[in-house]
């Protein structure tokens, strides 16, 4: 299904017109999107003073794997980063190196300035007012630009949390890529978007098209994935049922992130994605998930473990597939 054509909006799904084929002689590439930002506890309200960035300290050993691999990241920094001079030292040489990208992640609720109620329909910035969402992503761009010599181009809402206005929002600061879309995951229920219906191609989006939308990968399998997109919807609204439909091997979810998705799935997904000639891969996860004990995902040094062997599966096969890293800079020329 695709959304209203030629209104550009990211929270929509776009219109076969604006959907990209990216050129043949791009070959096969993945990226990788790492969110960071400040630790905070996942089970409990957010907090305006929750701003710890430790975590930071152990992101030098996840950042030389990965550039050993050949791989530049980009580092969506959101505010509690950007104003800390700690974590500007560790990342500006990787940046003035060009070993990495800087973009943005907006978490509006610790991001000036602070106008609104905190609420969890207000954790979506897209939710904001349109004069405070730019108010805020004004303040954090001028403060990525200040702290790390370089005007951010690629963007993410924090909770993937865009709006109607986003697009138009981003078009007017400058940027050029945005990958807030979490294709195939429905937020609404929250109050938030609803990519459940958004494919995972890259797309044109914005009032004048200047904006590339890279979803984050996401892909149904199983033997009625072609069923997907109206089967797991539907499933999500009766309990155990996707979890059934799991088990039995017609259908389930997979995102490419080593948060949450065992090894054997993101492997099964990433050859069923290659499978339909899908040539662009972004993989993502949180900065804290490099140290124990910030996040669900790693809370120990085992966990911590498993998680650098979901890379060297991950990597192994995509290097046996002849896909290669690509940094989102030399994505946006590419696709320009």
């Amino acid at each position: 299904m695709v959304g209203n054509a030629g209104d550009g909006r990211i929270d929509r799904p776009a219109s076969k017109a604006d959907i990209i084929d990216p050129p043949r002689a791009l070959g096969r590439r993945f990226l990788v999107f790492v969110d960071t930002e400040e630790e905070f506890d996942w089970t409990q309200p957010r907090r305006r003073d929750a701003t710890a960035t430790t975590a930071v300290a152990a992101l030098p050993t996840a950042h030389r794997y990965l550039a050993g691999q050949g791989i530049a990241p980009t580092y969506l920094v959101d505010y509690p980063i950007a104003s800390d001079p700690v974590a500007i030292g560790v990342m500006r040489p990787w940046l003035e190196a060009g070993a990495c990208a800087i973009g943005t992640q907006l978490h509006p609720w610790v991001n000036p300035p602070h106008d609104e109620p905190l609420t969890v329909a207000n954790s979506f910035v897209g939710n904001l007012p349109e004069t405070l969402e730019r108010a805020k992503l004004g303040a954090l761009t001028a403060c990525i630009e200040d702290a790390f010599g370089t005007r951010p181009r690629i963007y993410r809402a924090g909770r993937y949390g865009v709006g109607g206005a986003t697009a138009r929002l981003l078009e007017e600061a400058g940027y050029r890529l945005d990958v807030s879309v979490r294709a195939l995951f429905d937020y609404s229920a929250e109050g938030g978007p609803d990519f459940s219906r958004h494919v995972v191609a890259p797309c044109r989006v914005g009032p004048a098209r200047g904006l590339l939308e890279l979803p984050l990968t996401s892909v149904y399998v199983g033997t009625a994935r072609s069923l997907g997109s109206w089967l797991y919807p539907a499933a999500g609204k009766a309990r155990l049922a996707r979890g059934l439909l799991s088990r039995s091997g017609l259908l389930g979810r997979v995102a490419l992130t080593p948060e949450g998705t065992p090894l054997s799935d993101a492997l099964r997904a990433i050859r069923t994605l290659l499978d339909d000639e899908c040539r662009l891969l972004s993989i993502s996860f949180h900065s804290p998930s490099v140290e124990p004990g910030h996040t669900p995902y790693v809370r120990d040094l085992a966990d911590l473990r498993t998680f650098y062997a979901w890379w060297d599966g991950v990597l192994a096969l995509l290097a046996r597939e002849g896909v290669e890293p690509i940094g989102a800079d030399a994505l946006i020329a590419a696709l320009a």
